[in-house]
């Protein structure tokens, strides 16, 4: 009697694998590590929070308008010579962050990191694709799934150490070692990169989303400031609005659009997607406020405030297998339903907060049901959207689900001043959750309302 094991990995393989890991752990690390220094970065550059939301959204507007693109420039020039690229972009825009004389500056140069991020995910993801199949494909991506996820633990504590031990430009060249590392690695590999002749970057709609998401950011971080009637505000605010209507036009006429319209007639897709955007738009905007407020109100040092939210990932890893294996059995439904209402409760908790600050009692206790919420949601929600979709349009369907989580906070950011009123003082701070409870709320009613579970193999 014969038995049929899984080939073991070769050298070649594990060199993919680590370079796969490497290079998005550059992108992860600088999403978890950059709420943490927004403060610090205000004390030496100045601007306020408008600084603070123009840091975190001008690297998300190039990410999200790109994303969706990486995919084709990586087919047309090739998976490794894009993550080199990218890596190397992504290295250069870090010291130049690092060296930023001023606030636009480093604005700027964040715009840039965005697009050198946007080049690294998709096609790490598209690598390991290449080189692996079946069982060890699916054991690749999950070992990349949990390395990449030590960002979200290691990022906010290493960025808070750097603060307060040095300065918080070195929480940007904390990247230079892992990107020198897979620079390395890519050198040590055997394989030819292949370029697929047929390929299309489809530049016009990639230009028309970045034009639309920067005028309609544009126009929503800067109107505090100046009114809804300047001329800045409205004339960017249409020119955003018109380019993101020609962008969605654009993929319902081209030949090969960008972003397949015809995805979003799967129900669980389309239903999840909105959902999508309602939790993490909530997430991001939890993120923001929570770190600085944190730092800035309640006098938390840099690291304290990056250990606050360490109950979160730590629920998550310990019981995410768990969901994930229960709502494989039961259906994403009541997860997507209870997960977000479990957050918005959370959320609400954390209105205790008041003028005579206690973590442990005001903070604490929302943190760890979020977390909970977090946890019951996240891989429901990936199960449903990817599971509505047929498995040779899972590429492009997941690079969607991502650019829609990061353009939701995108805009969630941008509204921080409208939503607390221009300062992040205690009454700000509480404007904030009440929006991210009331985010997170719709988000679990659309799922319910959406999602449906789908039909067991035995079952008509």
């Amino acid at each position: 009697m014969s038995t049929s094991t899984p080939a073991a990995t070769t050298p070649e393989q594990r060199t993919v694998l680590w370079i796969a890991i490497l290079a998005s752990f550059v992108s992860f690390l600088d999403g978890t590590v950059v709420n943490v220094a927004l403060p610090a970065i205000v004390d030496d550059l100045g601007g306020g929070i408008t600084t603070q939301q123009w840091t975190v959204d001008a690297y998300l507007i190039t990410l999200g308008a790109l994303m969706l693109v990486a995919g084709s420039i990586s087919d047309t020039y090739g998976r490794l010579r894009v993550i080199r690229w990218g890596l190397i972009g992504f290295g250069v825009t870090s010291v130049a962050i690092a060296l930023a004389p001023t606030a636009p500056f480093l604005i700027v140069a964040r715009l840039l990191q965005g697009v050198a991020g946007a080049l690294l995910v998709p096609s790490s993801l598209a690598l390991i694709m290449a080189n692996f199949r079946g069982r060890a494909q699916g054991k690749a991506i999950g070992t990349w799934t949990a390395a990449t996820s030590g960002a979200m633990v290691a990022g906010p504590v290493i960025g808070g150490l750097l603060i307060d031990l040095a300065n918080w430009r070195w929480v940007f060249l904390i990247n230079v070692v892992p990107i020198a590392l897979t620079l390395w690695l890519l050198t040590r590999l055997e394989q030819r990169d292949v370029q697929l002749p047929d390929a299309h970057i489809d530049m016009i709609s990639a230009a028309l989303g970045a034009i639309g998401l920067g005028g309609m950011v544009f126009a929503l971080i800067e109107e505090p400031n100046l009114g809804w009637g300047h001329p800045q505000i409205w004339l960017t605010g249409a020119v955003g609005v018109s380019a993101f209507v020609a962008f969605v036009w654009r993929q319902a006429v081209v030949e090969r659009p960008m972003l397949p319209l015809s995805l979003f007639r799967a129900r669980n897709f389309a239903w999840g997607n909105l959902a999508t955007f309602m939790i993490y738009g909530a997430l991001s905007l939890n993120g923001f406020v929570l770190t600085v407020y944190l730092q800035e109100s309640a006098g938390l040092s840099a690291t304290a405030a990056g250990l606050a939210s360490l109950p979160i990932t730590v629920i998550m890893i310990l019981l995410s297998s768990q969901v994930g294996s229960l709502a494989g059995r039961l259906g994403p439904r009541l997860f997507m339903t209870a997960g977000p209402l479990m957050m918005a409760a959370g959320s609400l908790l954390m209105l205790t907060v008041s003028d005579d600050f206690s973590y442990w009692t005001q903070v604490l206790p929302g943190i760890v049901l979020f977390g909970l919420g977090l946890t019951v949601t996240v891989s429901p929600l990936t199960s449903a959207i990817l599971g509505a979709i047929e498995t040779e349009r899972s590429g492009i369907a997941s690079a969607t689900n991502n650019a829609i989580s990061r353009v939701a906070g995108l805009v969630t950011i941008a509204l921080v001043g409208a939503i607390v009123g221009g300062a992040l003082d205690l009454d700000g701070f509480h404007r904030a959750m009440w929006a991210t409870a009331i985010l997170m709320a719709v988000g679990g009613i659309v799922s319910w309302l959406g999602i449906r579970n789908p039909v067991a193999p035995d079952e008509d």
